[in-house]
């Protein structure tokens, strides 16, 4: 038998390709460094998405690939999220990797609720995340966010503002800028200008993932961030009934007119589980996300179920992820998470160049 080296072990792996790009491991510089040394063969290789669902795939092609070496092989984990950088003069956010823009095509579908728990498993699966409160009308991420730990500075010199930060997350939201109880009464404009100084002169930091939690409908605010940043995906959240979808369809409608590829969609208050019991009940129908998905052709990438654990996180400024980690609620948004971010993170490794949206709409 040859000599071990890990020379021969990278060339070995040049054969492992990643199930989700079905690029090979070494040209995608996801394999970092190999030793040899008496104990076996060790290996770093990097995953291109938190929580990645197809861990155990790559792990038996790589065990694979070297059997024939007969050598013990030690994996060690770890997480590089890829970036594919816009046109120079439309990369806004150099150091924030995704953008991933959660909508809805009315309110009162949960979708800050799953917003806020979304960026908090990303967090917990360990990426770098943001938060983005685009509801310029109705700001509600701060108050599902809880106290922040460092609030908001607007004050800082060279006009740079630093997000508030909420449990280890940069958080923004025109909440921040308004006395609290009154209105924001704001023409177009002035929505766009907001959000254009929300990207360009907050220090995010480097980020795996910026979520935008954007307001219900097609309006002002969803055009601007089309225009102003190329966005790597879109999430959409229905409820089961097909009146929910009627309105959803045209939020599926608006994210193509805005060149924004579409990641999957998210059906919330999917069942509802009696705690006495264990009697499950469709209370808003059943299957209607799971239509929409077909009927698009995307995938339907979370089932929510209601409980009062995820509204009350939402009242009590402590996320249901958060609050109760080891709930079936906190493990069905890692699980949304992680499904979520290998969709964008396949869009980043093998799509096309994204750019802003530049056709009239």
């Amino acid at each position: 038998m040859s000599e071990v080296t890990p020379e021969s072990v990278r060339t070995a792996l040049k054969q492992v390709l990643d199930p989700a790009t079905e690029r090979d491991i070494v040209s995608a510089r996801q394999l970092g460094e190999v030793r040899v040394d008496g104990e076996g063969i060790h290996l770093d290789i990097a995953l291109i998405s938190p929580g990645y669902p197809l861990r155990g795939t790559l792990e038996g092609r790589v065990r694979e690939a070297l059997e024939s070496m007969a050598q013990p092989v030690t994996i060690t984990w770890s997480l590089k999220v890829p970036r594919k950088p816009p046109r120079q003069d439309l990369d806004r956010l150099p150091t924030v990797k995704n953008v991933i823009a959660v909508a809805a095509g009315k309110g009162g579908v949960g979708k800050s609720t799953v917003s806020v728990n979304l960026a908090m498993a990303l967090q917990r699966h360990g990426a770098k995340v943001g938060l983005l409160d685009a509801d310029i009308y109705g700001p509600s991420v701060p108050k599902m966010m809880g106290a922040p730990t460092r609030p908001c500075d607007k004050n800082v010199s060279g006009d740079r503002i630093i997000p508030a930060l909420h449990r280890g997350m940069p958080v923004m939201s025109v909440d921040f800028f308004v006395e609290t109880g009154r209105a924001v009464i704001w023409r177009g404009p002035m929505i766009h200008k907001l959000l254009q100084q929300f990207l360009e002169d907050v220090e995010w930091g480097e980020l795996d993932y910026l979520i935008l939690d954007l307001p219900p409908g097609t309006g002002d605010a969803q055009l601007s961030l089309g225009q102003l940043l190329p966005i790597t995906g879109g999430l959409i959240v229905t409820t089961p009934q097909e009146v929910a979808l009627i309105d959803v369809r045209k939020a599926v409608d608006m994210f193509g007119k805005l060149d924004v590829p579409l990641l999957g969609i998210v059906e919330n208050m999917s069942r509802y589980r009696c705690p006495a019991c264990g009697h499950v009940d469709h209370i808003f129908a059943s299957g209607g996300g799971k239509r929409l998905a077909e009927e698009v052709g995307v995938e339907l990438l979370g089932e929510l179920p209601i409980d009062k654990k995820v509204s009350a996180g939402g009242e009590t400024g402590n996320p249901v992820v958060n609050m109760a980690p080891d709930s079936e609620h906190a493990r069905v948004f890692m699980d949304l998470a992680a499904n979520v971010a290998l969709a964008a993170a396949k869009l980043q490794a093998t799509g096309p160049v994204r750019s802003s949206m530049l056709r009239t709409v």
